[in-house]
C-alpha cells in the first residue's frame, strides 16, 4: 500500500529517510547485533546516542551553554506541574498569555501552585488571533512569563516575543520546535512534546537555564524536579530510549539533508504559502486565522456547513489525504504540515480541494 499524507496534529508524519535507516537498524543498531528497543540504557552503545542527540540538538538549535537540555517523559502536559513546581518559588506569581487550550491547561495548574494572572487572551474570538499586550500588563514580580508559542488547535503562532525584563519567559513550542530558528536566549525554558516536528511520542524536550534549577519547592516529586534529571543527564531512570534514537535521525536530516533551520523555516514558509493562498481566494473554503497570526504548522479552515465539512474529510481520506477532522473543540478542518510534510502533499491536497469545491457548488 502506498504512503497517504498523514495531515495529522501528533503523533504526525516523520520523513521518510529518518523511517528507513530506523527500519534498517531495527533487528541491528551498527553492528551491535541488538535493536535500540531492547539495549540498555547504560550500555556505552546507548550512551553515544543521547549523547549524540543532545550535541545534535544544541547545534541545529545554538543553544547557549548556559542551558541543560533535558530528555524526560509525561508529555508536555506534564510540564504544566513541574514548572510551577520548579520555578513558581519566589514571589508565588505567573503571567500567561491564554491562546488556546494548552496554554489554558499550563495556567489552570499553575493556579493550584500559586497566584497565576492572565494578563491577555483571544478566547473572546475563539483564540483566532494573538492579543496584544504592554509592559504595564505584566506582573512586575512574577516568577515567570508563560507563551506557548504555536497554537495547534487553532492555528495562531507568536510571531514577536514579549519583552518581560528581568522575569524568565517560558514558552511552549510542543507544536514549532525545529520549524524556524528561535533566538534561545530570550527565554528562561522551552520545553516540548515530540510527537510533531521532534520524534515519536514519548519524548519531552526541556531547555531550561541553568539558574533556574535548583530551586523545587520540598513537595516536589523527585522525578518532577529538574535538579534530578540535569544532575543525571537525563538518566536518572530509564529515559524513552527508542524515540530519543529518533530524535536523534531526524536532527541528522535537519543538518545533512535539509540545511539546518534557516532552510527548514524557508520551506516551511512555502508550504503553508500554498495552502493559505489557496484559502485566501477559495469561495467555500475560508481560514479561521487572522492573516498576521497565522501558524506555519497548523492550519484550520472550514466551509461554513457542518455535513459540507463532514463530506470533504471522508473523502479526502478516501483520496489518501488523512487526519484532516478538526480538534474535537473547534470542528471544521485541520492541515498540520509539520517540517516532514513534503511541499507535494500540500499542493496535491489543494489540487483536491479545488476539485471539490468544483463538484460540490
Amino acid at each position: 500500500m502506498a504512503r497517504v499524507y498523514n495531515f495529522s496534529a501528533g503523533p504526525s508524519t516523520l520523513p521518510e529517510s529518518v523511517l528507513r535507516i530506523a527500519a534498517d537498524e531495527m533487528l541491528d543498531y551498527q553492528g551491535s547485533g541488538q535493536s535500540v528497543m531492547e539495549m540498555s540504557h547504560r550500555s556505552k552503545t546507548y550512551d553515544a546516542i543521547i549523547k549524540e542527540c543532545e550535541a545534535l540538538l544544541r547545534e541545529v538549535m545554538n543553544i547557549p551553554s548556559n542551558y541543560k537540555v533535558l530528555f524526560l517523559q509525561g508529555g508536555a502536559s506534564s510540564q504544566f506541574g513541574m514548572i510551577p513546581l520548579n520555578l513558581m518559588n519566589g514571589s508565588g506569581k505567573a503571567d500567561f498569555n491564554i491562546t488556546g487550550q494548552w496554554a489554558n491547561k499550563a495556567y489552570q495548574e499553575s493556579a493550584r501552585y500559586g497566584e497565576a494572572h492572565i494578563v491577555a487572551s483571544s478566547k473572546d474570538k475563539t483564540f483566532s488571533y494573538i492579543p496584544a499586550w504592554k509592559a504595564e500588563d505584566f506582573t512586575e514580580d512574577a516568577d515567570f512569563v508563560h507563551i506557548c508559542v504555536n497554537n495547534t488547535i487553532y492555528g495562531t503562532r507568536f510571531t514577536e516575543l514579549p519583552e518581560t525584563g528581568n522575569v524568565p519567559l517560558i514558552g511552549d513550542i510542543s507544536s514549532c520546535a525545529l520549524s524556524e530558528p528561535i533566538d534561545v536566549s530570550k527565554f528562561g525554558m522551552l520545553y516540548a512534546g515530540a510527537q510533531k516536528n521532534m520524534g515519536p511520542a514519548g519524548l519531552t524536550v526541556v531547555i531550561i537555564r541553568e539558574d533556574l534549577i535548583g530551586n523545587a519547592r520540598d513537595i516536589t516529586p523527585t522525578m518532577f524536579n529538574y535538579k534530578t534529571h540535569a544532575d543525571n543527564d537525563s538518566m536518572f531512570n530509564t529515559p524513552p530510549c527508542y524515540a530519543i534514537y529518533i530524535c536523534k535521525l531526524v536532527l541528522e536530516w535537519i543538518k545533512n539533508e535539509i540545511g539546518g533551520l534557516e532552510n527548514m523555516k524557508e520551506i516551511n514558509e512555502k508550504k503553508a504559502a500554498v495552502l493559505y493562498d489557496f484559502l485566501d481566494s477559495s469561495e467555500m473554503f475560508k481560514g479561521t486565522v487572522e492573516k498576521k497570526d497565522r501558524s506555519l504548522m497548523n492550519v484550520p479552515f472550514v466551509t461554513g456547513n457542518e455535513e459540507l465539512d463532514a463530506k470533504f474529510v471522508k473523502e479526502a481520506a478516501a483520496a489518501g489525504f488523512i487526519n484532516l477532522k478538526g480538534h474535537r473543540s473547534v470542528g471544521g478542518m485541520r492541515a498540520s504540515i509539520y517540517n516532514a510534510m513534503p511541499i507535494e502533499g500540500v499542493e496535491k491536497l489543494v489540487a483536491f480541494m479545488k476539485a471539490f469545491e468544483e463538484n460540490n457548488k
